[in-house]
């Protein structure tokens, strides 16, 4: 075959008319020293705090330090790989993490990366890890209430969607039993849940794990977990990786709740990272922007206004505390960011009251707003006074004489802290809490002995599933208790009451001890009312078979 000259000028003049020189730019640094996860890097005078920066062995590093003559960086890969002189490149992106519908019912590590053998992440959507929170005219109050399935939370402290709810307590008081049970309630409720665990045992995450997947939790969840064998950097993002994968469905307009369990550990790793990167340390040795640490990650949680979609995302923080002391750095911390907070206390917890709440200094500032109107009808002072009653108990223990108002106050309260009793994996769903709380504050369980109130309280719940299906549906729907259903209620509570056995079988007390919650381990926590009952109602019931006793005031 034989070449024309003419065809190969032409080739050549297309060629170089369509040339383009490109000259491709890399920032490159070197590293001064390495050690404990922390690097120093000389060169990149352009970097930016929160950049992505490029290693060898595909090791990734944040920038935190900006110094004048070198950056500190930490690095959330393998550390020992990387040696003094190694190159660094700039990536010029800010840290961010895979976000979507594709995380759900997955287990992953706080930058994205599968732990569990379910294949790669297939998603495209992808959002920064720090993410300045909404103003306040970008938001609405908080009004739609995301139930726990626990009546004592429910009734007493509320929790709205969008809200900032702090659960503290020692360790070993119920506080992820708590969490779990939440997540396993908001089954059909349209949210999804993104549960962060920091500095946990990863056959610990892994227990978690197996429970919602077992009650079908997983299917709307996320896990991101940072275990105790990871690295400071890793667990510092964690909460923050968290959220920003809860914030994709809030800013689409759906609902989303995030578990940070649990804060204190995050802080000792920005302490660690802090301490290594040569910050000034203040009280407890916590660098001094530690308060903010934590404020720019809870002020994320939020209710949308109708005008962006009218999303939300509401943060549940966990913080752990040494003999219940609430006044340390990190408790203070949190518990004056949050909207208010469920106290757990060890001496409830161990006397078996589930959840071991103190009502004395558990609140939610949110309240009513966050309850159905149902809710608040019948459980309108449960909170004052349960906590009464706990005064009450303290004062009656000296011996002393009691008036006989008092003595009916103390026994319906204890009455109603073993209604408020609820065990593990056993969300309730509100339409019967109202149904058992009415029974409680109403004086039906007046005259029944103490150790049958559980059993009362189980067989109560049955029967109104069964025999008033449409009742509880009323409820549910309605959302309220008009005179007609109120009326309606007070027939099948007295109708139940007439029929009950104060006495009961050997098999239905063996039943009701089944019922009550038994060992203590935080991944259990069942619920109690850690305050006492409602020391009077207005309204005896309409017609029990015995009349209640009289309800004196506390």
């Amino acid at each position: 075959m034989k070449l024309r000259p003419e065809e190969i000028a032409a080739v050549l003049k297309a060629q170089i008319e369509g040339y383009q020189a490109e000259v491709e730019v890399e920032e490159v640094g070197t590293v001064l020293e390495v050690g404990d996860g922390i690097a120093r890097v000389y060169g990149l005078r352009n970097a930016l705090a929160g950049e992505m920066l490029d290693l060898p062995h595909d090791v990734t590093a944040l920038v935190l330090n900006l110094e004048e003559d070198n950056v500190g960086v930490v690095l959330l890969g393998e550390d020992t790989l990387i040696k003094e002189g190694d190159l660094v490149k700039r990536s010029g992106r800010i840290l961010q993490v895979p976000v979507g519908d594709a995380l759900i019912g997955r287990v992953v590590n706080p930058l994205g990366v599968p732990l569990d053998d379910k294949g790669v992440v297939e998603t495209d959507a992808f959002r920064p890890v720090e993410f300045k929170a909404p103003g306040v005219v970008q938001r609405q109050p908080v009004r739609e209430p995301l139930q726990t399935g626990w009546k004592a939370i429910d009734a007493m402290i509320p929790i709205g969607r969008g809200q900032r709810e702090l659960i503290i307590g020692d360790r070993q008081t119920g506080k992820t039993s708590l969490i779990v049970d939440t997540i396993i309630n908001q089954k059909g409720q349209d949210i999804t849940c993104v549960y962060v665990a920091i500095g946990q045992k990863a056959s610990t995450v892994m227990q978690v794990v197996q429970k919602l997947e077992e009650y079908g939790a997983l299917d709307y969840t996320i896990v991101v977990a940072a275990t105790a064998s990871d690295s400071a950097p890793l667990k510092y993002l964690a909460p923050y990786c968290g959220a920003a994968m809860g914030e994709h469905f809030l800013y689409d307009g759906r609902h989303a709740v995030c578990f940070y369990d649990d804060l204190s550990k995050h802080a000792d790793a920005y302490r660690q990272m802090s301490l290594l990167l040569r910050r000034p340390p203040g009280r407890e040795a916590f660098p001094g922007d530690v308060f903010y640490l934590h404020s720019r990650l809870l002020e994320r949680a939020v209710k949308l206004s109708d005008e962006l979609g009218g999303g939300s995302l509401t943060a549940i923080p966990v913080i752990e505390t040494q003999e219940g002391d609430v006044s340390a750095y990190i408790p203070t911390n949190v518990i004056s960011i949050t909207d208010g907070q469920i106290f757990l206390q060890s001496d409830l917890f161990y006397s078996g009251v589930r959840p071991a709440i103190n009502v004395g200094i558990s609140v939610s500032r949110v309240g009513g707003n966050a309850q159905i109107k149902a809710m608040k009808q019948v459980a309108g002072r449960l909170k004052l006074d349960l906590a009464q009653y706990r005064e009450l108990e303290a004062f009656a223990q000296f011996g002393s004489e009691l008036d006989e108002s008092t003595q009916k106050s103390l026994a319906r309260g204890e009455r109603m802290i073993q209604l408020l009793n609820q065990g593990r994996f056993d969300p309730q769903p509100v339409e019967e809490q109202v149904a058992v709380l009415f029974a409680g504050t109403q004086g039906y369980l007046d005259d029944v002995p103490v150790d049958r109130v559980a059993a009362f309280r189980e067989e109560l719940r049955v029967a109104m599933r069964a025999q008033h299906a449409d009742l509880l549906r009323t409820i549910r729907d309605q959302k309220e208790l008009t005179p007609e259903t109120e009326a309606e209620l007070r027939r099948a509570i007295a109708q139940f009451h007439t029929s009950f056995s104060p006495v009961g079988t050997i098999e239905s007390a063996g039943a009701a001890a089944g019922a009550a919650p038994a060992e203590p381990d935080d991944a259990a926590g069942a619920p109690a009312a850690s305050e006492g009952a409602p020391a009077g109602s207005e309204a005896g019931p309409a017609e029990p078979a015995t009349p209640p006793a009289g309800e004196g005031d506390a």
